[in-house]
């Protein structure tokens, strides 16, 4: 029987409960459901707080993976859909969520969510999402000031770090830790993902070690952000969301080139989206007079 092929790309995924949260005293229960690109996240709040979620792999049927993340949250529970007041669905697929009460964008929930993650004194948010990157800032509520998001290419986000994992054969997260060389080589081409693949190649067929490769595209990576920042304005209270905000090789080295150190979160930065649209979803029941529930 052949050896599977071992998936360099594939990352951790996982759910969590706070066993210590009786969910059934709560007063509004809500779900945020961010369907993205490249990965998923399902997240159950009561009244406000962090209760449950669950962070999966995005797959071809974004009605299902939806419905898939939800059921994975919820696991363990004794909570079902009939019990959440309202959910919002974001991201790539938000519009593909059955269950979901509205749809808002992933800006507006990245940018409520990363208040609720890193405080109100967070103004300038970086997501580097698995297909795209955006700056978004934001005021002291986690309003939308001003955005700016990266052309259609993966280059400089979560996919095309999948790329190169499955090319070095190394571990997705791994990659950054292992990208900290002493000696700093000079970025690859960030302009593309497809033509960065080309150019780490040549380089790992002229003797370059895998780390130095790594070093060199988390580089180009740090580079191609960068410039998208800049476009819409750094301010100094900054802070990442996406799971390219895991990997230190690039959060090390767009520190050192913007001079900042980005704001510590209080959650797994990939569940931004979720959480701002289930913070979305508790505002709409309040607004209502709680006449959902």
């Amino acid at each position: 029987m052949a050896e599977q092929k071992k998936e360099f790309w594939r990352w951790k995924e996982y759910n969590w409960h706070n066993a210590d949260m009786d969910w059934r005293k709560a007063s509004i229960i809500t779900c945020g459901i961010d369907v993205g690109s490249v990965s998923s996240q399902c997240v159950i709040m009561c009244d406000g707080e962090l209760y449950a979620f669950a962070n999966m792999r995005t797959g071809s049927d974004s009605p299902n993976c939806a419905l898939n993340a939800l059921n994975w949250a919820l696991e363990g529970t004794g909570m079902t859909l009939d019990d959440i007041h309202y959910t919002v669905g974001t991201g790539y697929g938000r519009v593909n969520v059955p269950f979901a009460n509205k749809a808002i964008t992933e800006i507006a929930c990245h940018a409520r969510g990363a208040n609720y993650m890193y405080g109100p004194t967070a103004r300038t948010i970086l997501d580097m999402g698995g297909q795209d990157c955006k700056a978004i800032n934001i005021d002291e509520r986690g309003k939308v000031v001003s955005f700016i998001m990266n052309d259609k290419c993966a280059a400089g986000t979560g996919r095309g770090m999948e790329v190169f994992a499955d090319l070095l054969g190394v571990p997705i997260e791994e990659i950054g830790e292992m990208s900290l060389v002493e000696d700093e080589p000079e970025p690859v081409s960030s302009t593309c993902v497809v033509f960065a693949k080309s150019e780490a190649t040549g380089l790992l067929r002229s003797g370059w070690p895998k780390e130095r490769v790594m070093a060199a595209y988390c580089s180009a990576m740090a580079q191609r952000v960068i410039s998208l920042l800049k476009r819409n304005g750094i301010n100094k209270d900054f802070a990442i969301t996406g799971g390219i905000a895991k990997n230190v090789g690039v959060v090390s080295r767009l520190e050192k080139k913007l001079g900042l150190t980005a704001l510590k979160p209080k959650h797994d930065t990939q569940l931004a989206g979720a959480i701002g649209a289930a913070l979305f979803a508790k505002a709409l029941v309040e607004k209502s007079g709680n006449n959902m529930i």
